[in-house]
């Protein structure tokens, strides 16, 4: 069954009577109401001794009721990842000011100019010693540990040589060396670093600013 040029004309706003903004609006768009007033016009103007097929009216009533509902679902997607996004820069803001415990081999002085971290041994050394570089190749730091068991080891520096002067202020590589029955072995460390600030764009990830650079809120093992 067909239906009038002009009735079509005037659902889609491109009539003689619409405004000059109704004329620029896609025919390709059809909403809800503009469906409703199809299917009634589709009614209303069907041979009464050929109707529309029941079966269709009912199928097609359901497919665009999908299409809205999914249209409807996604709006509500991008509401809750909005919100889901200002959430977790709101948890992440609170971490600004404390430090957090990275996997790194360079150390970056602390708020009072200390330098700390941890060691991980992957199994027990006979001997281990650890040291500290500056970024002219000098060592401002070094300290023998002896034997360790496989774990964790936590190491500080306040930054000092014996007199009392602060002889770092910078970031340092940290050099750590030891020995278990087979040989050498790598131990894994990790340095404290001040979080300074939050970033968290609206198409991305919440990233920690600090001395070390950008990293993952996951990748900070501990807070203090």
């Amino acid at each position: 069954m067909t239906i009038a040029s002009d009735t079509l004309s005037k659902l889609n706003g491109t009539g003689s009577a619409s405004s000059t903004a109704q004329k620029s609006k896609s025919n390709n768009t059809v909403d809800q109401t503009t469906f409703l007033k199809l299917l009634t016009t589709q009614m209303q103007q069907q041979d009464p001794f050929n109707p529309v097929d029941n079966t269709q009216m009912v199928a097609q009533m359901a497919q665009f009721s999908s299409t809205a509902g999914i249209a409807e679902m996604n709006a509500s997607l991008k509401s809750m990842a909005s919100d889901i996004a200002a959430s977790r820069i709101g948890d992440a803001s609170g971490w600004i000011g404390r430090a957090a415990l990275v996997k790194s081999d360079v150390a970056i002085p602390l708020s009072d100019g200390t330098y700390g971290g941890s060691i991980s041994f992957p199994s027990d050394v006979t001997n281990a010693s650890i040291s500290m570089i500056d970024a002219n190749g000098q060592t401002v730091y070094s300290n023998t540990l002896g034997p360790q068991k496989a774990g964790e080891l936590a190491f500080n520096w306040n930054g000092k040589d014996e007199s009392g002067n602060q002889v770092a202020n910078g970031p340092l590589t940290l050099r750590v060396s030891a020995v278990d029955k087979d040989g050498s072995v790598t131990p894994e460390t990790a340095t404290w670093t001040m979080i300074s600030a939050v970033q968290s764009p609206a198409s991305g990830t919440t990233q920690l600013v600090t001395g070390l650079g950008l990293i993952a809120p996951a990748d900070a093992e501990r807070l203090s």
